[in-house]
């Protein structure tokens, strides 16, 4: 297989991943604090997230240095996907209010 075709999707696998692990921790944090046993929600999660993401890109490297690398940076791609489906709406609100008043 092409090299850059490896690493692009090795970059997407790591893109899901990222995705996954922060956005079960979006979902376990919601969650929890409205649950009576939070440490169960926190715990349990904390270690389901954390075997998906290990045991997933410990898949995708296959000992490989540039796949790792490149999984890992879709990884943080992943992060910043959840941070922004998951912003507060008055952050939105607040630009636009911003653009209004700065529009010629």
């Amino acid at each position: 297989m092409n090299e850059t075709l490896t690493l692009l999707l090795a970059w997407v696998a790591g893109g899901l991943l990222g995705t996954i692990f922060f956005g079960g921790l979006w979902w376990t944090v919601r969650q929890g604090v409205s649950s009576p046993h939070p440490a169960l929600w926190f715990l349990g999660s904390m270690l389901v997230r954390m075997g998906l993401a290990v045991a997933g890109i410990y898949l995708v490297g296959r000992g490989d240095w540039k796949r790792l690398v490149a999984c890992f940076l879709g990884f943080l791609v992943g992060r910043l996907i959840v941070m922004w489906l998951t912003r507060p709406r008055e952050e939105i609100r607040s630009r636009a209010t911003e653009e209004a008043i700065h529009a010629p």
